[in-house]
């Protein structure tokens, strides 16, 4: 779950970018509608990859109850849009209250070990060598995890860092561990022209600071172009995903 706010000056040509899509690998807007309501989708930008959205709701029906309980509470103000980010901001404490651990949302870590063994191509019995590759897997987290769905939050990092989610969602996937994967991240609807409308940063003190709030959201962080040129791409793997974008639908006064 990253957030640091801090961590890019506006760059001009946000929409020039050549690294971005709108979703050309996606599963039908149609199937994804019929699985979320037109209601839902009006207010975030939701794109299925590998049947994601059919996965989730026909696999998974109480953690598809719970995400989609969910984006319908979700809400988050311009103020705390314009708040300092660093490690873990306004918004991802917000979201923590909306997957509860309670609920079976953890934040998980995952670790595996590979058992080799070298065989008889004829004699299934003949071990001609063994070892194990500690730490195989290590080190990849995902920020919520009930049973087999995966779900991250990028409000505002490098975008960089939809690698990381990604190929942990992967390892994830490989491993057995998870069958969908879903990130919460910011809709290229809630864009350059929508910041620029809510003046400058505040302090942690809550006075204003010299900053214009747009220059914290600059091209090369986590918005939806981002995370859908890499799914495009296939760098999910195997691992079906759901891309939910946040709109201006979703923020409030």
């Amino acid at each position: 779950m990253a957030d640091d706010d801090d961590v890019e000056e506006f760059d001009e040509d946000f929409e020039g970018q050549l690294d971005v899509s709108t979703g050309r690998g996606a599963d039908p807007k149609e199937l994804v509608e019929a699985i979320f309501g037109a209601e839902l989708c009006e207010k975030f930008e939701i794109f299925s990859y590998r049947n994601a959205a059919s996965i989730l709701k026909g696999g998974f029906s109480a953690h598809f109850d719970s995400i989609v309980a969910g984006l319908e509470k979700f809400s988050i103000t311009k103020e705390m849009i314009r708040f300092p980010g660093g490690s873990k901001g306004q918004i991802a404490k917000y979201v923590d209250t909306l997957f509860l651990e309670s609920e079976g949302w953890r934040e998980t870590r995952i670790s595996a070990d590979l058992h080799v063994k070298l065989l008889h191509a004829k004699k299934k019995n003949l071990v001609f060598d063994e070892y194990v590759r500690n730490g195989f897997l290590d080190g990849h987290r995902i920020d919520f995890l009930r049973g087999r769905v995966a779900l991250d939050l990028e409000w505002n990092s490098k975008d960089q860092t939809y690698d990381r989610d990604l190929y942990a969602f992967s390892a994830f996937y490989d491993a057995g561990a998870v069958d969908v994967g879903a990130i919460l991240t910011r809709g290229s609807s809630l864009d350059s022209n929508f910041f620029r409308g809510l003046g400058r940063v505040l302090k942690k003190d809550g006075t204003e600071g010299a900053k214009e709030v747009y220059k914290k959201f600059g091209a090369s962080t986590t918005w939806m172009g981002k995370l859908l040129y890499r799914l495009d791409a296939g760098r999910n793997g195997g691992c079906p995903v759901l891309a939910i974008g946040i709109t201006p639908n979703c923020v409030v006064d």
